[in-house]
């Protein structure tokens, strides 16, 4: 049986793969800051697979180390480690305080990189193991009005591209998860100043409709067996990423018309 441990399991994405994950015949460690969120995914998670809950908070190393040296304890490996746990902040950049951006670099880039410290090595005295790291197409586009969000997620693929080329020589995979907007709770968080970050999110990277979760995570866990090294979902958004590699220039006077459209949008709903 393998051995999973998943961030931000509580909810949306994370939770999704907890459900995947058990449906496939793992063990899993539900992980959120919130117990009692991951309790009750852990409990609904259903298959031949098992789920526990921890509370982890991945902005302390103690907490994601102590998670993944109880897996190791218990069951010797430790197969895959889902880096998922993340927050977002919608608004101008000008209105965003400094607490705010350490927030946010705290959980969504420092996060990672605790869980790619502790988890990392482990897989190297295997020989084996897959790491997973949640980004977003803001991690692989910019547009204003979350230029914090853009900011952590391009450290998370970076860190993941890089890292991919050096772990293939101990026989660890690594992949990087780049959604458009997901049907998720974060979808209607961190909005700053009148933003409506359900609206922008879908209007913003050209979807009519965010994309389920639980398909999300059957191919996020597809493209884990594959070993690929990039997940972007849904065909839109490929479409999107492949014409701003071909013509950044047109992308960013787009995202430019996109920007003032929504900071006019919001200057009305005050």
């Amino acid at each position: 049986m393998r051995t999973a441990i998943v961030t931000g399991g509580g909810s949306g994405i994370g939770a999704a793969l907890v459900r995947a994950l058990v449906r496939d015949g793992a063990h899993v460690v539900c992980a959120d800051v919130d117990l009692d969120a991951a309790s009750s995914v852990a409990a609904g998670a259903l298959g031949p697979g098992t789920a526990t809950a921890r509370r982890v908070d991945v902005t302390s190393a103690d907490d994601v180390r102590a998670a993944v040296d109880a897996v190791v304890a218990e069951h010797g490996r430790l197969d895959l480690m889902f880096n998922n746990a993340g927050i977002t902040f919608l608004g101008n950049t000008e209105d965003l305080t400094l607490h705010q951006w350490n927030a946010i670099i705290d959980v969504n880039v420092r996060g990672v990189v605790h869980g790619v410290h502790a988890a990392y090595p482990q897989m190297i005295r295997q020989g084996s193991g897959h790491i997973v790291n949640t980004a977003s197409m803001g991690g692989l586009m910019a547009a204003g009005l979350m230029t914090s969000y853009v900011t952590t997620k391009h450290a998370v693929v970076g860190l993941s591209l890089a890292l991919r080329t050096e772990a293939a020589g101990h026989g660890v995979g690594v992949t990087v998860v780049c959604p458009a907007a997901v049907d998720t709770p974060i979808l209607d968080k961190g909005e700053i100043g009148g933003f409506k970050g359900r609206d922008f999110y879908l209007e913003g990277q050209g979807v009519k409709e965010p994309v389920d979760p639980d398909l999300l995570a059957a191919r996020v866990l597809a493209a884990v067996a594959a070993d690929k090294p990039l997940v972007i979902e849904p065909r839109q958004a490929r479409i999107a990423w492949r014409v701003g590699r071909l013509s950044p220039t047109f992308v960013n006077k787009m995202a430019t018309r996109f920007i003032a459209q929504q900071r006019r949008t919001a200057a009305a709903r005050r």
